[in-house]
């Protein structure tokens, strides 16, 4: 069992989300668990794979930029009692893959890690291809699926592990590239259909996921310093998502969901879907991707062109707090 603390939490982040899960998570994986098999499309080496690779070669597989059959290949796999773990940047495994995973992960069941990398924005200057707002709100539209986006290094592996105990199939979202910043660096528990309460204030309420989670609590910050008071919950479980939280948002002014990805379909929807109906519930503002294709170009530009750092973020939430 995997335990933060503060050395390999900085460790996690300078890997990264996928260097985490697939340098640090797997190996340890294929350690316990003699059925735990590992495939890629023609990802390994980006992926950090080399010493899982070394280390358990006959429990490893590289179909090749082949997603659909990966994930055939892999729903065979779980039909005969193995336990594979399949994955590829995040826009390829959940669009290109979308029917495979339809009818084997959410039909039939078969008991399949599906981790997206790279996704939301990270890919930079690889353009539209690679980049990923759709994911979520593909794969919450897939019965029998649980989705979870951890925020940091540290808790991609908490919740790979997870992962791997959760009834039925699993699609982990990862975003952010290395040095990924940190934001458990002690240890804490993670429960599917629970979210997270990192901050507490008393106006505004901010639901984030993935690495929008530290620029949540950076704008938190910042609105302090404006008299505003945040309360930040890492809602990392996706589908199913924690009602009980969404619905605490009664008691705030204002509800705010930010993610790294299309502002429809994926948190803020999720969200909306549980506040849709119920009385006494705040206005909710919906952060995000915008529902364009942007020019491509370097992470950090994306995120501002999309409002999503830190200081647009807070200016933003106050501009809707003054209305």
């Amino acid at each position: 069992m995997f335990e933060i603390t503060r050395i390999n939490a900085r460790s996690c982040s300078l890997l990264g989300q996928r260097g985490a899960i697939f340098g640090l998570a797997a190996l340890e994986a294929a350690r316990e668990d003699e059925k735990f098999v590992l495939l890629t499309a023609d990802l390994a080496t980006l992926s950090g794979m080399t010493k899982y690779i070394d280390r358990y070669p006959d429990r490893f597989h590289n179909v090749g930029i082949a997603e659909q059959n990966m994930i055939g290949i892999a729903a065979g796999l779980a039909a005969e009692g193995f336990h594979p773990c399949a994955t590829t940047y995040a826009t390829f495994i959940t669009m290109r893959s979308c029917e495979q995973i339809r009818h084997f992960c959410g039909y039939m069941k078969e008991k399949i890690i599906v981790v997206g990398s790279g996704a939301g924005l990270s890919q930079g200057f690889a353009g539209n291809t690679h980049y990923t707002m759709e994911d979520l709100a593909v794969m919450r539209s897939i019965p029998n699926m649980t989705i979870m986006s951890p925020a940091d290094g540290a808790s991609a592996v908490k919740q790979f592990e997870l992962a791997r105990t959760a009834e039925g199939a699993v699609y982990m979202r990862l975003t952010g590239n290395l040095n990924c910043p940190m934001v458990y660096k002690d240890d804490v528990s993670f429960e599917i259909g629970k979210a997270n309460l990192l901050k507490e204030g008393h106006d505004v309420v901010i639901f984030a996921v993935g690495t929008m989670v530290s620029t949540a609590l950076k704008a938190a910050t910042l609105l302090e310093g404006k008299g505003i008071g945040a309360t930040v919950y890492d809602l990392f479980s996706v589908k199913p998502v924690d009602r009980e939280a969404i619905l605490s948002a009664k008691q705030y002014r204002l509800a705010v969901t930010v993610e790294e990805h299309n502002k429809m379909g994926g948190l803020g929807a999720a969200v909306a879907e549980v506040m849709t109906g119920q009385t006494g519930m705040p206005k909710l503002l919906r952060c995000g991707i915008h529902d364009r294709f942007d020019t491509a170009g370097d992470y950090e530009g994306l995120l501002a062109q999309n409002k999503l750092t830190p200081e647009l973020l807070a200016e933003d939430i106050t501009s809707a707090v003054n209305k």
